[in-house]
């Protein structure tokens, strides 16, 4: 049996009457982007910060590499990149020296321009840090994560403050760390970049993981599907056995169901039979935005009675 890169068990961390996490548990695959994602103040960077040895944990088990960070922190240091929300160096400095100078903290360092191929720094090499744009900033500080090489690599809310197209572009540095084999576990509490980018999603609630596992798993805690269309006096045209089951705002007609396929027959060919036009009609599952609120709220998204 393979040793996942990173096991939790029972993992609890109190400051004082605080409980701020409250028995977890969770295992992370070599090759794996994993994602701990939950809204400020769920725990996650307490967590990162226990996996990375840099705080004590108040009880449980914690693996990383095969080490207890706690106690063999030395052991990791070489074989694990950490990028902090910011990371502090000499904006003075240009890019290339930075890195080099990181370069000196490694036995085997990786090579600065394959480095600076990775995040997409090449152009910037000789540009001083403190007139990068900030998507550059993070690129540099993922750069100076990954200087050692690092088998596992923690990324603690990668994309915050960035714009869209920076966002983008750290998306698409992260898919190629991805595919030359780094484990990953990052923080986030976007909801569209854990779905783009993690291969399994743990949603994080005041200390609690309530639930885990790959997109398509987490769709299955609620299998809802939202049946959209427009019909012109909504209320008065649709029959009563339909009108009951729907949400409507103006002409706007929502249905929720977990049969998606029977539901639409049976409004199709209701239409067809009345030779109605049912505009605008779509089809969508539950997003994990959705997934997520529904989860941590307790309780349904939609208060509208479901289709069968």
């Amino acid at each position: 049996m393979i040793e996942p890169v990173i096991e939790v068990r029972d993992l609890r961390k109190s400051y004082g009457d605080l409980q701020a996490i409250r028995g977890i548990d969770f295992a992370i695959n070599r090759g794996e982007v994993f994602a701990l994602l939950g809204p400020n103040g769920a725990g996650k960077t307490t967590i990162m910060e226990i996996l990375e040895g840099y705080i004590q944990r108040t009880s449980g088990r914690v693996s990383v590499l095969g080490c207890d960070p706690e106690s063999s922190p030395e052991d990791l240091r070489s074989r694990v990149g950490i990028v902090l929300q910011e990371t502090g160096v000499d904006l003075y400095l240009k890019v290339g020296e930075i890195i080099r100078q990181f370069s000196g903290f490694y036995q085997n360092p990786k090579p600065l321009n394959d480095i600076l191929d990775v995040t997409g720094l090449r152009e910037q090499k000789d540009i001083r840090i403190r007139r990068l744009s900030g998507g550059q900033r993070r690129r540099l500080d993922v750069a100076l994560g990954i200087v050692g090489d690092p088998e596992l690599l923690f990324l603690d809310e990668p994309t915050t403050g960035l714009d869209p197209y920076a966002r983008r572009n750290t998306w698409k540095m992260i898919a190629g760390l991805r595919e030359l084999g780094k484990t990953i576990l990052l923080t986030t509490h976007y909801m569209d970049e854990a779905e783009v980018l993690a291969d399994k999603i743990a949603l994080l609630n005041a200390g609690i993981i309530e639930a885990e596992g790959t997109l398509e798993e987490l769709r299955t805690y609620k299998e809802a599907t939202t049946i959209r269309f427009q019909l012109d006096d909504a209320l008065n045209r649709m029959p009563v056995e339909i009108s009951e089951l729907a949400n409507v705002i103006g002409n706007e007609v929502k249905l929720e169901t977990t049969d998606p396929m029977s539901s639409l027959a049976i409004l199709t060919s209701w239409a067809l039979s009345k030779e109605i036009e049912l505009r605008d009609l779509s089809v969508k599952q539950q997003s994990l935005d959705e997934i997520f609120i529904e989860l941590i709220e307790g309780r349904e998204t939609s208060k509208e009675v479901r289709l069968k």
